[in-house]
């Protein structure tokens, strides 16, 4: 099997790595994405990964506390994301660093646009922490953010269903999936793959947008080598 993208964002939820327990870091689950993440990586694709906080911290759930410091709070959990995942992808023997986009040099690095690109470059994967450093944008606008930094390929986002949907298919059984959407597809039906902040960036840079399920992490490895699965968002 041979990679059709040579430079991926790969956009991971904070639920995602706590697995059945949902709260917390799942270490099984963690590296058993990492693994795969090895596979693709040791297929020669440049891997940029995004994650979220989720597991952790949800601010917009705490209606009592100001929005600000909530979300602050949100960026500190998906640095705790961010290194479980260089832990468990270290363990693999993947070169790895992370970089955060609030400053804590003890622990990462400071996000460094040129620098991302270079230990891109040399092989390494690159995970980015902390949203964008500031508050009212989620880590999926995050990820776009990045995506159109490091001129990647496709932001590949890892749901826990197999697509994009007209409605939620865990409470509508006639729910229909879509294969391919447009940017304004997303927009203008309101559907629930990026908010419409990210998705109208994505837009503006062309960056596709493939949705797909991680309940089985070898997902990744079948999008990365082209197979058909979940929705993809493009221009028309």
């Amino acid at each position: 099997m041979k990679p059709i993208y040579k430079r991926i964002l790969l956009k991971l939820s904070g639920e995602a790595l706590a697995g059945q327990q949902k709260m917390g870091l799942d270490y099984d689950v963690v590296l058993d994405i990492c693994k795969a993440v090895k596979e693709i990586a040791d297929m020669g694709v440049e891997v940029g990964i995004v994650v979220g906080g989720g597991n952790f911290w949800r601010g917009r759930s705490s209606g009592k506390m100001d929005r600000t410091r909530a979300d602050h709070m949100g960026m500190l959990a998906t640095a705790i994301n961010a290194l479980g995942l260089a832990d468990a992808l270290e363990q693999l023997g993947v070169d790895v660093r992370v970089q955060t986009a609030i400053s804590m040099q003890q622990v990462a690095e400071p996000y460094i646009r040129n620098r991302a690109v270079r230990h891109l470059e040399k092989g390494r994967v690159v995970i980015f922490g902390c949203g964008t450093g500031n508050p009212f944008f989620s880590t999926d606008t995050a990820a776009a953010l990045r995506a159109a930094e490091i001129d990647a390929d496709v932001i590949l986002k890892a749901t826990n269903v197999d697509g994009v949907y007209d409605s939620d298919p865990r409470d509508n059984p006639d729910a229909q999936k879509f294969d391919t959407l447009t940017y304004l597809d997303v927009l203008n039906k309101e559907l629930q793959v990026m908010d419409s902040t990210a998705a109208s960036l994505c837009k503006d840079n062309s960056i596709p947008i493939l949705v797909f399920n991680l309940d089985n992490p070898e997902n990744i490895v079948s999008v990365v080598t082209g197979q058909n699965l979940g929705t993809i968002v493009k221009e028309d």
